[in-house]
C-alpha cells in the first residue's frame, strides 16, 4: 500500500503530539500532511485540499465547535478515526463517514487496530464507509469511560511516559498546570485542570479546590 496521507484535526496540542508520536511507531506508511485545531481552520483547508489527504483522525469537541460542523460545510468523503473523550457522540460519528471510535485515553494498541481497521477498508474493491458499522450499534452501548494510567510528558526535549498512580498532585500557579510526583519531580502539563478532571479516575484524584487535583491514596497516607 502506498504512504496514507493522514490529517489530523485535535485543538489539544499534547494530544496530537501523543497521536503523531505513536502513528510514527506503529504505522511507518503513515504521512501527517496537516494539523487542524479548529472547526474554521479545518474547513478552509479541507475545502482547498480536497484531493491531498487519505484518512483523518479527528477529534469531537473544538475549541471553536464540534467538528461535525465541518461536514455541515462542506462535502467530506474520506474515511474518519474519531477520538474523543466522550462517548455520546459514537452515532453522529458513525453517520458522518466514521470508520472508527477510540475514546480518550488512547493507546497504541488501539491506534494500532484503528489503522489497521483503515487498511482493510480501502483494500476492499468496492469500498463502502456504512457497512463498516453493521455491528458497531451493539458496541455503542458498551462504550465505557477509560481514565488515564500514565501520560507522556514533554521534559528536556523528550517524551517520558509518568505514571498516573506515581502523581502526587496537579496544581495550577500562574495559569500553568504542573504535576508532582512522589519522588518530588515536578512537570509542566500540556492540560488545564478541567481538562485533567475528566481524564483521571474520580476514585483515585478528588478536586481540592480551584488550584489542586490531589492523589487520594497519597492523601490517605499523609
Amino acid at each position: 500500500m502506498s504512504t496514507i496521507r493522514t490529517v489530523i484535526v485535535e485543538d489539544e496540542a499534547v494530544t496530537a503530539r501523543n497521536l503523531i508520536h505513536l502513528l510514527g511507531e506503529i504505522a511507518h506508511d503513515i504521512d501527517i500532511v496537516s494539523t487542524l485545531s479548529t472547526v474554521e481552520e479545518a474547513t478552509t483547508w479541507f475545502a482547498g485540499n480536497e484531493n491531498m489527504y487519505d484518512l483523518i483522525f479527528m477529534d469531537i469537541r473544538l475549541a471553536d465547535g464540534l467538528s461535525f460542523d465541518i461536514f455541515k460545510r462542506i462535502n467530506i468523503d474520506k474515511p474518519v478515526i474519531f477520538v474523543t473523550a466522550y462517548n455520546d457522540y459514537a452515532i453522529t460519528a458513525f453517520k458522518n463517514n466514521g470508520i472508527d471510535y477510540i475514546l480518550k485515553p488512547f493507546d497504541g494498541e488501539e491506534i494500532a487496530h484503528a489503522v489497521n481497521k483503515y487498511k482493510r477498508w480501502i483494500g476492499n474493491a468496492t469500498p463502502q464507509v456504512l457497512p463498516v458499522f453493521t455491528d458497531l450499534a451493539a458496541q455503542i452501548g458498551n462504550l465505557s469511560k477509560s481514565y488515564k494510567k500514565s501520560f507522556l510528558i514533554h521534559y528536556r526535549d523528550k517524551l517520558i511516559p509518568v505514571e498516573t498512580a506515581k502523581i502526587s498532585w496537579f496544581y495550577t500557579a500562574n495559569e500553568i498546570v504542573y504535576a508532582r510526583t512522589n519522588d518530588d519531580r515536578q512537570f509542566v502539563m500540556d492540560f488545564t485542570m478541567e481538562q485533567l478532571e475528566q481524564q483521571l479516575d474520580p476514585n483515585t484524584f478528588f478536586r481540592a479546590n480551584r488550584q489542586f487535583l490531589i492523589n487520594r491514596q497519597i492523601h490517605n497516607r499523609s
